[in-house]
């Protein structure tokens, strides 16, 4: 041990009884039993001891001094009479003959007790985050995070990857979300953007000749925060492969990804190699979703053949798709509560009937089932006792809302569910183009920068929005962990797959100067991906919330309510980087 301590607060034990320590840390409290006995908890980064001050004007020296001051405490160490095992002094205890204050916390009121600083307000957590690190159950999640990014950075080495730092200032590019615009100083009216993502670069250095490229990336994207996305910032485990292939990644992160998911999760059981591969319509179609939980064993069905012609007005010449679960017992209110859910996920209504034990059809929308009970029996496959969820509407809409029935049906059906492990799978063959909700044009689906499956042939001969696309995401439990591609690295395949999104070969030329100046001096075939450490992160800690996990997380309105940012700067400050600001009014 350094500094002014000769230990730290969690290692003195039976073996250290008569030593004379010094130790430094919280003052987390005092039992005082009488004016001359007292027991003092002292804590630091590792854990804490039981101080025993047994004199009287050592008692009075400690009044007026708030929890939370800093402490250092010389004294000797004891055999304790009344030990225990919940921390590991709790054999020992120290007997001070100094104890010297060494910074001193001026409020006598905490904003939260820190031990229980998680059943605080979120905002009150997030301004006073310095306080809430203090709690060791907050604080080990942090510890997590830096020993899973060692472990994961160990693993890519061994694999034989470099790792390689790319800019943090740079320019402008359409990544699929608004990017953060940094003005230059030196250059009236031009803009440096912060990177929503190392893609160009990692590309550019696969050119140069670079083999196996990674780093643990910030990424920076102003976007709307969720319980598994940070606003403004996050890090991903970045990388990229030369003369490599969709498989060649896959072979990395299967290898990379289980053990560290075994070693530090919750749960210590992780999908080994090969993943499952599902293409993006099987998932679809199967789970209702891009990002399935595997671990809920509930599939779809399309019961639109029977039940769209019912009689019940929702499904008249929809698409329905059930979700039939055997053996699930859930109550009136259970039920309602279901539906509720998948309407605010989706924003479509879900129903549901039973098949009772006396094989009668009851409950829900029951009523208009009647008269053809033993179609719907015999199409859904339904025995005694099951229960349907439905859901109604476009081929694509039913399916998303089915899919939220699913997971919600999953997660309250204790024998439809394993909840102690980790399930990953690929999502493959995405399309290449869709229909942009909001512009109702022809956009690429996922990376504009992915090798289309058939190269220039598919994108001469085939309808666009039948083109798929060499992409691929990693999906564990229900989460996204990354997209990833075989990148598209020939120059004319990649003028023309713009090309067909409205974008002309001098537009590509002017937005990707460097990539596509690289491209034509003979490209190597190269492929990545980059799973979010976060997230990750997140999933092995058990966390609900992306913000228990990273050291200094914004609120949901992507704001530092500790720094105070993004605050106002001075008048002279947007001068010196030539901007005016032109504010409307509410």
């Amino acid at each position: 041990m350094v500094q002014s301590r000769t230990h730290n607060c969690n290692e003195l034990t039976i073996a250290n009884v008569g030593e004379r320590v010094t130790l430094a840390g919280w003052y987390e409290n005092m039992r005082r039993v009488s004016k001359n006995l007292g027991f003092l908890i002292l804590r630091d980064f590792y854990g804490t001891t039981q101080v025993v001050v047994e004199n009287e004007e050592m008692m009075e020296s400690l009044h007026g001094i708030n929890n939370e001051s800093t402490l250092s405490v010389t004294g000797t160490v004891r055999e304790r009479s009344n030990k225990t095992d919940t921390i590991a002094t709790g054999e020992i205890e120290v007997v001070p003959e100094r104890i010297e204050v060494l910074g001193k916390c001026i409020y006598n009121e905490l904003p939260f007790e820190i031990n229980h600083s998680r059943e605080a307000d979120e905002a009150v957590r997030l301004k006073y985050r310095f306080l809430d690190l203090r709690n060791p159950a907050v604080k080990e999640k942090i510890v997590l995070r830096s020993r899973i990014v060692a472990e994961l950075r160990k693993s890519m080495l061994e694999h034989d990857f470099l790792e390689i730092t790319t800019p943090i200032l740079t320019c402008s590019s359409p990544e699929g979300a608004r990017d953060y615009l940094v003005p230059s100083r030196n250059h009236p009216g031009k803009f440096y953007a912060l990177p929503q993502a190392p893609q160009q670069f990692k590309q550019i250095l696969m050119t140069a000749g670079f083999d196996r490229y990674f780093q643990i990336a910030p990424c920076f994207r102003d976007e709307d925060a969720r319980a598994d996305r940070s606003p403004g910032e996050f890090y991903q485990l970045d990388m990229e492969m030369a003369f490599a292939t969709q498989e060649d990644v896959f072979s990395v992160i299967e290898s990379v990804l289980p053990p560290v998911f075994a070693k530090y999760g919750i749960y210590k059981k992780a999908s080994a190699a090969p993943f499952k591969r599902i293409s993006y319509r099987d998932a679809m179609e199967t789970y209702g979703s891009d990002k399935p939980d595997l671990r809920i064993d509930l599939t779809l069905k399309d019961a639109s053949g029977v039940l769209s012609e019912c009689g019940f007005e929702p499904f008249a010449g929809q698409t329905v798709e059930a979700v039939v679960v055997s053996g699930f017992k859930g109550t009136r209110k259970v039920i309602d509560r279901l539906c509720a859910d998948t309407e605010v996920i989706s924003g479509k209504k879900a129903y549901w009937f039973r098949l009772d034990e006396n094989g009668e059809l009851v409950g829900g929308i029951a009523k208009f089932l009647q008269d053809i009970k033993e179609e719907v029996i015999k199409a859904l496959s339904l025995e005694n006792g099951d229960f349907v969820g439905l859901t109604a509407g476009k081929k694509q809409d039913a399916l998303k809302s089915a899919g939220a029935l699913r997971k919600l049906l999953g997660n309250v059906s204790e024998e439809h569910m394993r909840k102690d492990c980790y399930e990953f799978c690929w999502i493959v063959d995405f399309p290449m183009y869709e229909i942009g909700e909001e512009s109702g044009e022809l956009e690429f689906c996922h990376n504009p920068f992915s090798m289309p499956q058939g190269g220039m042939k598919a994108l001469d001969e085939q309808d666009p929005l039948e083109i798929l696309a060499y992409q691929y995401d990693l999906v564990c439990n229900g989460v996204e962990l990354s997209s990833g591609a075989v990148r598209n690295h020939d120059p004319e395949i990649m003028v023309k797959a713009f090309s067909l999104v409205g974008l002309s070969e001098d537009a590509v030329k002017a937005k990707f100067p460097a990539m596509y100046n690289a491209f034509c001096y003979g490209a190597p075939p190269h492929a990545g991906i980059a799973p979010g450490v976060d997230r990750m992160v997140m999933l092995i800690a058990g966390e609900e919330s992306i913000r228990e996990i990273i050291p200094f997380p914004m609120n949901k309105m992507a704001q530092d309510v500790m720094m105070g940012a993004p605050s106002e700067v001075e008048e002279r400050q947007l001068k010196d980087v030539h901007i005016r600001l032109c504010i409307e009014e509410e």
